[in-house]
């Protein structure tokens, strides 16, 4: 059978001298793999377009076992992510995030949206860091793990002060903070940044800009849940921590990218 499903390459190995298997995320059929015959050769037609991060159209040949990738077409070839290594580094977790926790041809276009709104946005130039804090919220529901973020999850209170309660598993409001001696507190911008990363689409937030601060105090809560809660710790995670603690020796201007992302306060998230 010949399929034709919209995709986004998340990773790929070689398989011989010449050819490569390929992970696609598709918008039909969810997670597949396929052989793609000849694509390490540089004059192959599917060199191009199996690379990671690639957005496009492909015709996949399925039959017994393993597929065969017979035709693709880019969509969007994701360049700038693929020449930047800051804008690599944060693509590739969130490709990672998604490729480990999406089953294979179980479709999921919430999960696809998600992938392909966020390499569009840091395609487009908008703060990685931000984008990949977006896409560890919103698959948080594919963990296991959905966090009660529109009340209090003790007495469903919707007013007052609130605090992140990992033991009681979302926002507490200050009625119940004695339920957990180990709350976060937040302010009311941090609760409103916590909501809006895990329920608003990344494409209607705008050119979202973040304070240093900020990022890392929410990265720290969402890092918890992940590595504590899910006990996920992926390869990619690793790599953005070594450019944040040494970026000259990977030739990055990292720091210099993210001082420059917070010179100017988003409209849609005040942080005074």
């Amino acid at each position: 059978m010949l399929n034709k499903w919209e995709g986004i390459v998340l990773k790929t190995q070689p398989y011989g001298e010449t050819n490569k298997i390929v992970t696609f995320m598709t918008r039909e059929a969810g997670k597949v793999t396929a052989m793609a015959r000849g694509a390490k050769k540089p004059s192959s037609r599917l060199a191009s377009v199996t690379q990671p991060f690639t957005y496009g159209s492909f015709l996949i040949q399925q039959g017994r076992g393993m597929g065969t990738v017979q035709q693709g077409e880019p969509l969007e070839s994701m360049r700038h992510i693929r020449e930047d290594i800051v804008a690599t580094a944060y693509a590739s977790y969130a490709v990672e995030l998604v490729d480990r926790l999406i089953e294979s041809e179980k479709v999921e276009p919430y999960a696809f949206e998600v992938l392909v709104q966020a390499l569009r946005a840091i395609e487009e130039g908008y703060d990685p860091e931000a984008i990949a804090l977006f896409v560890e919220w919103k698959m948080l529901p594919f963990t296991g793990v959905q966090p009660i973020l529109h009340e209090c999850a003790s007495c469903s209170a919707v007013d007052g002060e609130f605090a992140f309660s990992f033991t009681q598993g979302g926002f507490l409001c200050h009625r119940c903070f004695h339920q957990d001696p180990y709350i976060i507190r937040l302010t009311p911008t941090q609760l409103k940044l916590i909501r809006m990363f895990y329920s608003v689409p990344i494409e209607k937030i705008g050119k979202l800009t973040l304070k240093k601060e900020t990022k890392k105090f929410i990265k720290k809560i969402s890092t918890t849940i992940y590595e504590e809660q899910t006990g996920m710790r992926l390869k990619s995670k690793s790599f953005i921590e070594q450019l944040e603690r040494a970026p000259q020796l990977f030739g990055a201007n990292f720091e210099s990218k993210k001082e420059a992302s917070e010179e100017t306060e988003n409209p849609q998230a005040d942080e005074n």
